[in-house]
């Protein structure tokens, strides 16, 4: 009877609307470059995943999930932010870069985007609310971080990938932890060519929009090899989850940053470009095995797992909360998605998913979409490339090549799963294009568009005389060894830290000056302000 009266109460405590009080620790397990084409959990049997299959089984597999932009830097500002890139600035790819790199083009310069001032990392809001937060591999935020969001992070130079860093925590405090695995990023098409081969290219099944060549084939063949050795590693950390006692009251999700590696598929606003495997597994495995399909767009990341620590979402996060005390009530109607710059290739494009349908609109027809730099290291484009020149491409493996591109595409996504026939017309579907035209510009007004500026000209619109907007010291006020730490814009963050220390912590509430400590304001997309010292 008290085994039984235990369980119930387990079972109370980790329910959806109670994991609040547990405050349960949270880890991202990130995979780069891959759609959900090929796991065996959306159906592909190409390759097992026995460690992702597994996670899988002890949680929730959500079968429409997407990222607002087909490639990483735009759509981890979604994640990180809750907010719709083109709303503040981080739409085009790679404008702010931690280490040098090339330029995108000769106007381009390096810069941060100026969002309002309200709008935070959102691990901010744990590390109030005492929770350890750390990351390990990319950060690539497309602005530039603050010092207030994260207690570890470490992004070059890193000893390993499997590094426990919930064990630099205080005890057990709650933490929150993501860990990128590199090795499915497109770059890895080409950098392990080389390498052993875990898939027969001959056994695989090309999709129709790619020619059947031993060139395609082989690229395949070692995405499917390097998502093997991802499943590797995921298994590595799981069982370091298990051996500190943590997998089973922790909650886990895994997720790809967008589409797949390949042409066609990441950069592109099609469902190979956006949609992406999303698992989150609960604590004592609540809700395990099953499946979700809720419309779940990146945006809605920070407000779940804030939902899921008890803090209540900031009104200004444009995402809905899936689990947790503050699940939202009314699932999402619509998906949107974006494509302005990629690299030295400028373009401007939109999507929206709502009823089974995708609607498209191209605002620059004229501009090819196949000219990447980057992306012609591989093998596969190379190939697809020469055929093109070559007129050897079938029907649809032309398609995309083709110039001008439709100003408008739509497509029935159960039907036509590769979006090969644009409906857009079909009369028969004319009334649905009306809706979800009118659906895309409603959304493009409502989150103030950013992609209807020229670069440049936003660019002015961010920075002062070129250089990024700095904040105004701070105001400190004194009395005995309390000190209360403000600054003229209530929504700024404050951080402090004892002199000498190399962590900054968030700043809440007056501080009892034990020893001497330094101040400042942090911001996106803003120059810290200048350091406060207060003497003990």
């Amino acid at each position: 009877m008290k085994k039984i009266i235990l369980l119930v109460l387990a079972l109370f405590l980790f329910s959806n609307d109670n994991l609040v009080d547990i405050k349960p620790n949270i880890i991202w397990l990130v995979a780069e470059d891959q759609s959900v084409n090929f796991f065996p959990m959306y159906g592909d049997e190409t390759i097992n995943l026995p460690n992702l299959s597994s996670l899988r089984k002890d949680g929730i597999l959500y079968e429409n999930a997407y990222s607002p932009v087909p490639v990483c830097a735009p759509a981890r500002s979604s994640i990180i932010t809750g907010m719709y890139p083109t709303s503040i600035g981080t739409h085009n790819m790679r404008t702010y870069a931690e280490f040098p790199q090339p330029k995108p083009s000769k106007d381009i310069i390096n810069y941060s985007p100026v969002p309002n001032s309200s709008v935070k990392m959102f691990t901010e809001y744990l590390r109030k609310n005492n929770y350890y937060t750390s990351n390990y591999g990319k950060e690539d935020y497309n602005f530039k971080k603050t010092d207030g969001s994260w207690d570890y992070s470490c992004t070059r130079n890193c000893s390993r990938i499997l590094e426990p860093l919930w064990r630099e925590r205080n005890g057990d405090q709650p933490f929150f932890s993501v860990f990128n695995f590199g090795i499915t990023h497109e770059s890895q098409v080409w950098s392990q060519g080389n390498k052993e081969l875990y898939v027969n290219p001959d056994e695989i099944n090309v999709p129709p929009i790619f020619p059947d060549t031993a060139e395609v084939r082989k690229d395949l063949a070692v995405n499917y090899s390097n998502l093997i050795r991802l499943d590797k590693q995921i298994g590595e950390m799981i069982d370091l989850l298990k051996k500190d006692n943590l997998y089973n009251n922790s909650v886990i999700f895994f997720y790809a940053d967008h589409g797949g590696p390949f042409p066609r598929f990441k950069r592109a606003l099609y469902e190979t470009g956006i949609k992406v495997p999303l698992i989150i597994k609960l604590p004592k495995n609540l809700d395990y095995n099953t499946s979700n399909s809720s419309l779940v767009s990146f945006i809605d990341y920070a407000p779940t797992v804030l939902s899921l620590a008890g803090i209540k979402p900031p009104k200004y996060m444009q995402g809905k909360a899936l689990l947790g005390k503050y699940r939202a009530k009314e699932k999402s109607k619509f998906i949107f998605s974006s494509s302005d710059r990629f690299d030295e290739h400028v373009d401007r494009s939109r999507s929206v998913i709502s009823g089974g349908y995708k609607y498209i609109k191209h605002f620059f027809p004229e501009i090819e979409r196949t000219n990447n730099v980057y992306r012609d290291s591989m093998p596969m484009m190379k190939n697809m490339k020469k055929l093109w020149a070559e007129g050897k491409l079938g029907k649809h493996q032309a398609k995309w090549f083709k110039k001008p591109k439709p100003t408008e595409e739509m497509y029935v996504l159960d039907e036509d799963p590769y979006e090969l026939n644009n409906i857009v017309d079909d009369p028969k579907y004319a009334n649905r294009l009306k809706f979800m035209r009118e659906s895309l510009n409603e959304w493009i007004i409502k989150t103030n568009d950013l992609g209807e500026f020229n670069e440049v000209d936003l660019i002015n619109k961010f920075l002062v005389d070129g250089s990024q907007p700095k904040l105004s010291a701070l105001n400190v006020e004194r009395k005995d060894s309390l000190v209360l730490l403000r600054h003229d814009d209530n929504d700024i963050t404050i951080v402090w830290r004892k002199i000498g220390e190399q962590r900054w912590e968030i700043y809440s509430s007056e501080l009892n000056l034990l020893n001497d400590i330094e101040a400042k304001a942090v911001q996106i997309g803003y120059e810290d302000s200048e350091i406060t010292k207060i003497l003990f």
